[in-house]
């Protein structure tokens, strides 16, 4: 029905995952289905194969030694190993109405494919960099001088791809060739809709904080509307837009692209209700929120692309059936409700160059200039020869070239918002720190000041203190009593030290690989065909299982052992105070103080951490059982320390906190 130039496919071809999900390594079984439902497809659609390109993603290679190692089903399976289309790099230039259209698709997954956890994010090297840019730039010094709209695909978001080895980026690669789009996968759409980000090169030298997370989708972004740029030697805009795309997997999830003109736009297609028999694609204006390009303005008050491109409304439609009518209504948002100021009928344009029929219809494009990019709201409303009607959605445009702004949601700032390759050795270090601060701190603290922080300073103190001073104390007071529990102390410093210089665990993160193991600096392997070489695979990858096991097992065991001793020491003041009291001492007891007795006699403090000990027990279980499973590991052989130290120290420190 589309009837496409192109059909990419931004990886992930196949699951790569066992039934429970948690052991992930290549499945031939599934690499046959997948290259069976394409031939369907090709079969069906009488599409030729050569417009198809299927990347690989990071699913594709869990557990693949190496690119056209064993276990490698992509170069068996896949379109383009089929069509030898050798290299990361692949370009495609498709010329239309006057233009050339650049597509350049990469493959950043692994050159070592690790099996999962530890293969999430997306390493680029500087040689594919070099091909990257050299790729995106092959028509920049062409003598005709046609225009080009750039646009690149690939598997991971930028906030999954990590450095190269010299420290570079592709997003530098990106904005030095100001392309109209990334479009990428890997993420899913139940994280959210708007997984879209805008990027451009800032004026100033960026804040150290932009370099780890961004709170919008246009952080930063500030339109120059001087007429003064307008010259020809106004240095060009570097920017781009990053469009993840969802999923087809659970979401059912399809993008339609157009260029018109070198606009660029889209429309996502949920598929989990059925079949579409009516698709509907504006055109022109784009929408303000997540199509519109910083360009756009200076277009706009320059006159860039001529008045021509301005003067219609234009829309491409795809039936099953004959088409009706086709109508476009243009709302007013500013009254408080969308009022109509614009209703007509779009002809539609006989022309060979587009797929699907393009639609179109004159306005006065200058009688919605405005200074605000979401007060003008479009609308188009198609009816087919069956009676069938279809209306699309509702996206407000600014013809003046603005954009408007629009907030992620918590979900989405988390997986698209936050560089995470970056964000990983701050965080790791912070962790370590405070651990270590927790820890140490508080043993010289009760060396110093010996009767400072005990339980009978901050009982007797109490009432003369602030209470922010009150509060610094009683946690200050919490580690002081851990540390002196020595034995349990002395514990956890040395499985803190154990974290940071020796193995985590040993594994197998290879399919059929030798056994290895993994620090917080990544899996040791050898490199391929380098002889003895070896590398730190899987950086910054392995967070996954380094920053949950330190944020949400090791810390809070610490925090839930400070707060075990000083029950203990709380306690033992409590009973002492009663056992030390004479039988003529004792007088009527109000029903507060009773209840506070046996309060303290039930020790329900200690019930309830005793309570959450058991969660943390679960989520260490959890982790560790995940990591069995995908590493083919015996837990008693290949990582005692990791998987049972835990569980031991916090039953140690539950008996020696237990008497008074």
């Amino acid at each position: 029905m589309v009837n496409p130039d192109l059909v990419l496919i931004t990886g992930d071809l196949t699951d790569g995952k066992s039934k429970d999900l948690l052991t992930m390594k290549q499945n031939e079984v599934e690499w046959v289905e997948y290259e069976s439902t394409i031939n369907d497809i090709i079969r069906i659609s009488k599409l030729p194969r050569r417009i198809f390109y299927d990347l690989r993603g990071n699913h594709d290679c869990f557990g693949v030694p190496a690119s056209g190692a064993n276990y490698d089903f992509y170069q068996k399976y896949s379109i383009n190993a089929k069509l030898r289309r050798q290299g990361r790099v692949q370009s495609i230039t498709v010329e239309n109405g006057g233009r050339k259209h650049l597509f350049v698709g990469f493959d950043s997954t692994m050159e070592i494919g690790l099996r999962g956890p530890t293969n999430l994010f997306g390493h680029p090297t500087d040689k594919q960099l070099i091909e990257l840019d050299q790729a995106l730039s092959q028509w920049d010094t062409g003598f005709d001088k046609v225009p080009v709209t750039k646009i690149a695909f690939g598997h991971f978001p930028l906030s999954f791809s990590a450095l190269t080895e010299s420290g570079k980026s592709i997003k530098d690669v990106f904005l030095k060739q100001s392309l109209a789009a990334y479009l990428c996968g890997h993420l899913h759409t139940r994280f959210g809709k708007n997984l879209k980000r805008y990027y451009h090169r800032a004026v100033q030298e960026p804040s150290l904080w932009e370099h780890y997370y961004q709170f919008n989708m246009h952080q930063g972004y500030a339109i120059q509307s001087n007429k003064e740029n307008c010259s020809e030697e106004a240095v060009r805009t570097e920017e781009f837009w990053e469009w993840e795309m969802g999923d087809w997997r659970k979401s059912r999830s399809m993008r339609i692209l157009a260029i018109d003109d070198g606009y660029v736009s889209y429309t996502d297609i949920d598929f989990r209700l059925g079949s579409k028999s009516i698709i509907i694609l504006p055109t022109f204006p784009l929408d303000s929120r997540f199509m519109q390009r910083a360009s756009a303005s200076r277009d706009f008050e320059c006159h860039i692309r001529g008045p021509s491109t301005f003067d219609t409304v234009r829309a491409l439609v795809f039936s099953k059936h004959e088409i009706v009518s086709v109508s476009v209504k243009i709302y007013d948002s500013r009254p408080g409700t969308l009022e109509v100021v614009f209703d007509s009928e779009m002809k539609r344009v006989d022309s060979n160059e587009t797929r699907g029929h393009m639609y179109l219809v004159p306005w006065n494009w200058r009688a919605f200039e405005d200074p605000s990019p979401s007060r003008f709201w479009l609308q188009i409303e198609v009816m087919d020869i069956t009676g069938d009607t279809s209306i699309s959605h509702l996206r407000p445009f600014s013809v003046n070239g603005l954009t408007a702004r629009v907030n992620w949601t918590w979900k989405e700032f988390f997986v698209i918002g936050i560089q995470w390759a970056s964000i990983y050795h701050p965080a790791l270090w912070c962790a370590l720190s405070l651990i270590f601060s927790l820890l140490l701190a508080p043993q010289v603290s009760a060396v110093v000041f010996k009767d400072q922080f005990t339980y009978k300073s901050l009982y007797t103190n109490g009432s003369e203190r602030t209470l922010f001073k009150s509060l610094v104390g009683g946690f200050i007071w919490l580690f002081v009593e851990l540390a002196r529990v020595i034995p349990v102390w002395i514990l956890l410093v040395v499985y803190t030290f154990y974290l940071v210089f020796l193995p985590w665990l040993f594994g197998h993160p290879i399919t059929d690989d030798n056994l290895t193991y993994m620090t917080h600096r990544g899996w040791i392997l050898k490199r391929p065909n380098s002889g003895n070489e070896v590398v730190h695979a899987g950086i910054p990858d392995v967070m996954v299982v380094v920053l949950p096991h330190l944020c949400f097992v090791l810390l809070p065991t610490i925090a839930i052992l400070a707060a075990m001793a000083a029950e203990r020491t709380a306690y033992r003041e409590h009973y002492l105070s009663r056992s030390g009291k004479k039988k003529d001492d004792y007088y009527q007891k109000s029903r507060r103080q009773i209840e506070h007795e046996n309060f303290w006699n039930g020790r329900w403090i200690r019930k309830f951490l005793c309570l959450l000990c058991l969660v943390v027990l679960w989520k260490h279980w959890k982790l560790c059982r995940a990591l069995v499973k995908a590493y083919a590991m015996n837990p008693l052989l290949h990582s005692p320390v990791l998987f049972f130290f835990i569980p031991a120290l916090m039953g140690f420190a539950i008996y020696k906190t237990s008497s008074i």
